[in-house]
């Protein structure tokens, strides 16, 4: 059953063959790749927020090739350590949804009965994800303003997304575990080496949250090769020092055919306290 809700009445929505629909009869169509859009207008910032059809393409390409197994690999194990029986899993900015799938599929293969749901307000990126999975519930919508049901989620993704702390709050069930991912404080350290003059390591936070209670913080870190330019390209595409980085910084990696650069994850592991 789904958690989705309807972004106007906060009913619950069902989901037709070519729409969703809620008892108000509010209804929101299902595009052709899978994926449905509840962000209303008013919640938008921009005609197409997120990010756009070149990050999104980047970002899918990049993980398709394996780069960041070892993260989804960890979130895979410390989903299975930290769920029981059934599992409601939200991924909160949940991109092309390659981690989404990866937890998706391996709980499953567990024997676990999953309910998944991806929300992410790139619709670029959601035309990839809902391609990946067809069994996964993928939704157009702001991590500020979740279309989901209050109290509904056990099992919580967020990686590299939107904190949106109140609403994680509301929709998570007591008890419930958030995997929070950050970059570790080598993350991409030599394509930071090349893009600027001064590169700066990423500050380390523990950072207590109302509502939940800390289980700890699981590292991961591994050295990986880009072969080509596209690879190294794709990489730099998806981060956001795409967009804030010199000229001349831009200009030396387009120069490199080859790059081995650390890659360093920490996740922060997170319950829901009892209300």
């Amino acid at each position: 059953m789904s958690i989705l809700c309807c972004p106007v009445c906060g009913l619950p929505l069902v989901r037709g063959d070519s729409a969703w629909r809620c008892a108000r009869r509010h209804s929101f169509d299902i595009a052709r790749e899978g994926y449905v859009h509840l962000l209303p207008a008013n919640q938008k910032h921009s005609k197409a927020p997120g990010d756009d059809k070149g990050m999104a393409a980047a970002r899918n390409r990049f993980l398709s090739g394996g780069y960041y197994r070892p993260l989804r690999e960890a979130l895979e194990a410390l989903a299975l350590e930290h769920t029981e029986g059934s599992v409601t899993l939200l991924d909160s900015g949940c991109g092309e949804g390659y981690y989404t799938c990866g937890v998706y599929h391996t709980l499953c293969q567990a024997g676990k009965a999953v309910d998944a749901t991806g929300v992410d307000i790139s619709k670029f990126s959601l035309r990839w994800a809902a391609k990946r999975e067809k069994g996964i519930d993928f939704a157009v919508a702001s991590a500020y303003r979740l279309p989901v049901e209050s109290g509904s989620v056990n099992l919580l993704l967020n990686c590299f997304s939107p904190l949106a702390i109140e609403e994680f709050r509301r929709v998570m069930k007591p008890g419930g575990t958030f995997l929070y991912v950050v970059p570790g404080p080598e993350h991409l350290w030599e394509l930071k080496q090349l893009l600027y003059d001064r590169p700066y390591r990423n500050e380390e936070q523990r950072i207590p949250y109302e509502g939940f209670c800390y289980d700890r913080v699981v590292r991961v870190e591994q050295r990986i090769h880009l072969p080509d330019q596209e690879a190294i390209h794709d990489l730099f595409q998806m981060t956001p020092y795409y967009w804030k980085t010199p000229r001349e910084g831009a200009e030396r990696l387009a120069e490199c055919g080859t790059l081995d650069v650390q890659i360093s994850f920490d996740i922060h592991v997170f319950h829901r306290t009892t209300l």
